[in-house]
């Protein structure tokens, strides 16, 4: 309703207990001042309506001997006072009435009130048009409390944004708007407080409560060179960190974006609530005036002013905002539950496609596997020093971000000079393939299998059988020799995959990887199908295949760059937000901050529970309405009964809507 006020304050205090700041306590005086206002009108109203009828049926003030004036009272005093009464509460319905009709809008839950409660002063019902209102009034702000519930814990989220970041000036460390920190500079995070800002940790080690973030409550260490995120609780020592991206492009930023703006994208069951309540509210005017007006073509003793109250109370019952708010209200219930457990989704739409799912793709690494790549095993060619081979493909492999490309980094580092001498130029990345370069004006292939046969150079057969991913090296044409590299599944992923083949979803492995390697994780993981050696575009043909099935609904789970194809095109895209690449979560419908492949299930759950309770609220409130609609239009139910039905059937869907909050998942 436009009468609800939105309050912002803007504290400018840099305190590091900020609840404790003077600009905060002022804050919450100015909110607790609000939120009194806000409900004084209602409790002005109803100490009128009370001392109202208690002056118009008291018989103890009809037999005072104030006969002159107990008459001036009924005649026109309590005219004046139930109509002061009325418009108190009255008046911001009223005015959003009339700010409609300017817009064209005429058929609307507030020109239903207005009109029911304006026709009922016409026929003199004072006290019922008042306790419409005021009831009516008094329901929207239970509305406007569940709406905030259900807020809460989405607004949870804008309490980590950082007030102050301490950054390095001239030796010393002085606050500043995170939005004011440039890239390249040093900020100071101490013990408790929160990290500002992405950035590089300069420091040696510390740990870091990452919840706000994740929904993980177990802290993470971070070592030096490794990402710290915005939004972070630093846990152990003074830490340093480099920032290396503005505010405004920082994963927190983008977490409160996604947050705040989810349920702006409407599920196809809260368009059509909408839709509904747009065709609806003018047929229900059509019905009240044609019960207010036909009877007198053939009831003999017609009374314009008893249907014409008929037809008021028929309006009361039929206002649909029990429908048009907890509708809406359920699927914000669900996505704030699902931001608490480290699951961000970009649109009620996607809580309801969830609960469709029949399909789900995963790619392998990053996904299913830790990422956390080691080299295990290093082989080259008798032709080859084994300290240069090593330096050659390091020098390659240290502009990539891929897991596997660092992996190689660190081992070189470790041993020997590695890609400290090297430096490789004409860079070219193979997409699916590798990367070719140049390095000490050497021509030089890395990648896999499919790389060396584009090129056309041979190398053993038996490599293709090593379970392991292998990095394959050419140098100058000739196959020089690989590297095997481990990785290991994480230990969330046979629960998930496990839940998944129990509620009947069909699991899918999609790989980059070999086809050894891909069998060899599926069966692990005992995932039904599974496809190796795919390039990103081999992933899009197997799941448009997929699609096409009948009535299938696919999913789509990655974290690479290489997926974002994959992303985009299944019917629910979801990324790995911990680790993975900024272009898989930007396309992505659904993003899992925890890295946890079992929480794919645990977004399923809440979404089925989201469209339960939706689908309850909409039998509840179409069921009661129905029945009292027709009710009211035989003149069984007064314009009391007909408000309380209307108030107690919106504040049921509501207390529903909010039961989803305490639900444990």
């Amino acid at each position: 309703m436009s009468h609800k006020h939105n309050h912002q304050h803007e504290c400018g205090c840099h305190s590091h207990e900020h609840s404790h700041c003077s600009c905060n306590s002022e804050m919450n005086f100015e909110q607790e001042h609000q939120h009194f206002s806000q409900y004084l009108p209602a409790v002005i109203t109803f100490a009128m309506l009370i001392a109202g009828l208690i002056f118009e049926h008291s018989k103890a003030f009809e037999n005072l001997a104030y006969g002159i004036f107990w008459h001036f009272w009924k005649s026109t005093f309590s005219i004046i006072w139930f109509l002061t009464a009325y418009f108190i509460i009255a008046f911001p319905v009223l005015k959003q009435t009339l700010r409609a009709f300017l817009h064209k809008d005429f058929f609307n839950e507030f020109s239903l009130m207005s009109l029911a409660t304006i026709g009922a002063i016409c026929i003199g019902e004072f006290p019922e048009a008042v306790a419409v209102m005021l009831f009516y009034t008094v329901g929207e702000h239970f509305q406007e409390a569940a709406v905030n519930r259900a807020k809460r814990s989405i607004k949870a989220l804008l309490d980590v944004r950082p007030d102050a970041a301490f950054v390095k000036r001239g030796g010393e460390f002085l606050a500043e708007k995170p939005e004011n920190v440039k890239i390249g500079d040093i900020i100071q995070v101490k013990v408790g407080e929160k990290v500002p800002l992405d950035g590089k940790m300069l420091n040696e080690f510390s740990s870091f409560n990452t919840s706000a973030l994740t929904g993980e409550s177990v802290p993470r260490k971070i070592r030096q060179g490794e990402q710290a995120l915005a939004g972070m609780v630093n846990l152990d020592y003074v830490a340093e960190i480099q920032v290396d991206k503005l505010y405004s492009d920082s994963s927190l930023a983008k977490i409160l974006d996604l947050a705040q703006n989810a349920v702006s994208r409407k599920a196809k069951t809260e368009l059509f609530i909408r839709k509904f309540a747009k065709i609806y509210t003018p047929i229900v005017f059509a019905l009240a005036l044609l019960i207010s007006l036909l009877p007198a073509l053939f009831v003999e003793n017609y009374i314009f002013a008893d249907w014409l109250y008929r037809g008021l109370v028929f309006l009361v019952i039929s206002c649909p905002c029990a429908l048009v708010i907890s509708v809406p209200l359920g699927y914000f219930s669900g996505i704030g539950v699902a931001s608490k457990h480290g699951i961000l989704f970009k649109g009620a739409n996607y809580l309801e496609l969830m609960t469709k799912i029949t399909h789900i793709a995963f790619d392998k690494t990053g996904t299913l596997t830790k990422g956390v790549f080691e080299v295990k095993k290093v082989e080259c060619e008798e032709n080859f020093d084994k300290n240069e081979f090593i330096k050659i493909v390091a020098a390659v492999e240290k502009h990539s971000n891929h897991p596997i490309a660092k992996a190689v980094t660190a081992y070189a580092e470790k041993n020997g000079d590695g890609c400290k001498l090297a430096s490789a130029v004409e860079m070219k990345e193979i997409s699916g393939h590798g990367i070719s370069a140049k390095v000490d004006n050497k021509t030089v292939l890395v990648g896999n299998g499919k790389l060396l046969k584009k090129f056309e150079i041979p190398y053993p057969v038996e490599i293709d059988n090593i379970l392991e991913t292998t990095v394959l090296v050419a140098i100058e044409g000739k196959f020089a020799g690989y590297i095997i590299i481990a990785d290991e599944i994480k230990a969330d992923s046979q629960t998930a995959v496990n839940q998944l083949n129990n509620n009947k979803i069909k699991t899918i492995l999609l790989s980059g990887d070999k086809e050894t390697i891909a069998e060899y994780t599926a069966k692990t993981l005992n995932i039904s199908e599974f496809y190796g050696n795919l390039l990103p575009e081999n992933k899009v043909e197997i799941l448009e295949k997929t699609k096409g099935k009948n009535n299938s609904v696919v999913a789509f789970v990655g974290d690479g760059i290489n997926d974002a194809p994959a992303i985009a095109l299944a019917d629910v895209g979801i990324a790995m937000g911990g680790l993975g690449s900024d272009a898989a979560i930007e396309i992505a419908d659904v993003v899992i901050q925890t890295d946890a492949p079992s929480r794919i299930f645990t977004a399923i759950n809440i979404s089925k529970s989201t469209h339960n309770i939706v689908v309850q609220n909409i039998v509840l409130a179409l069921g009661i309405k129905f029945i009292v609609l027709f009710l009211g239009a035989f003149g069984i139910v007064t314009m009391w009964l007909a408000v309380f039905a209307d108030v107690g059937v919106a504040l049921l869907a509501i207390l529903n809507s909010i039961r989803l909050i305490f639900k444990k998942f």
